[in-house]
């Protein structure tokens, strides 16, 4: 269903705002935002600690009530409740756009479906700052936000993500970073990436090279700081080729049984795979594979 542009809600509903706020420098907050902060009914926080050192900063008064991924539900019902009642929320993160790799997603949907109005306000995201200063492909990318923190889950994704020609857009947190660059070399062998962090900050930090550059720099240093944006190439033409090359004599059953072999899949998560692999529907291998097995 079509909006029209206002931002005068004529249900009798109040909207929601998703206020981007700054990654470090303070001064990347917009005149906008400063508006929306200090005219909002509420204030939804994913750390009310840590947006009331915003608001201090600049006069903001609003009252500040709690909403992140652990009481998304509950807080979440309780926002709704004050929207429908005409009240008027910013949804901020801890740093950044609100909905990029946090529960505001969530909540934007739930407005969405209760015919709440909601508008987004541009303003700062680590993973488009990362990209720009990379000196990777702007043309066409993939954000991935985080990874599955380990195990099988962390190995499909992987596997799945490796054939994309696309540029590609990590976070990650101090604590996992070397393994994750570890993994990133082990899966899509020894591309180009940029890695940066503290960004807009004064020890705004900027890593660039080939992911095993990358790995000898944290080796043997000290314990990595602050959050993460990597960037890492896309597979190229020849990567493509090599890779089409391995499956592409294989019959549909030697395909899934490669993966249930290999890898220790099970029969539904290699199926999966091998749908990706040949872009064909997921229902058509099923229906294939468990027809030949069968005879």
């Amino acid at each position: 269903m079509w909006e029209q542009r206002s931002f005068q809600s004529d249900n009798g509903k109040g909207c929601l705002f998703l206020v981007p706020t700054p990654i470090g420098n303070l001064e990347d907050i917009t005149y906008r935002a400063l508006d929306v902060l200090k005219t909002a009914d509420l204030l939804a926080a994913e750390d009310t600690r840590h947006t009331m050192k915003l608001c201090t900063h600049f006069n903001i008064h609003t009252p500040l009530v709690s909403y992140h991924e652990h009481n998304k539900k509950a807080s979440g019902d309780k926002l709704l409740a004050e929207l429908e009642d005409g009240k008027n929320v910013a949804l901020v993160t801890d740093a950044g756009t609100p909905g990029i790799s946090d529960p505001g997603a969530d909540l934007a949907a739930a407005c969405i479906a209760h015919q709440i109005r909601v508008i987004p306000l541009p303003g700062a995201n680590a993973a488009l700052s990362g990209l720009i200063a990379s000196g990777l492909s702007t043309d066409h990318f993939l954000f991935y936000g985080f990874l599955p923190r380990a195990g099988k889950a962390r190995a499909q994704v992987l596997d799945a993500l490796r054939m994309v020609p696309y540029t590609l857009i990590f976070y990650e947190s101090p604590f996992r970073v070397k393994d994750t660059l570890n993994d990133l070399r082990q899966v899509f062998g020894n591309r180009q990436i940029s890695i940066s962090r503290e960004l807009t900050k004064r020890y705004e930090t900027f890593i660039r090279g080939t992911l095993e550059e990358a790995i000898n720099f944290f080796t043997g240093g000290d314990a990595p700081k602050g959050e993460f944006c990597l960037v890492v190439d896309g597979s190229g033409d020849d990567e493509t080729r090599e890779e089409e090359l391995w499956w592409s004599a294989l019959t549909i059953q030697d395909h899934v049984d490669h993966y249930i072999r290999e890898k220790g899949w099970r029969a539904k998560e290699a199926i999966k795979q091998v749908a990706i692999d040949r872009a064909q529907p997921k229902r058509d291998i099923y229906r294939i594979y468990h027809q030949i097995e069968s005879q």
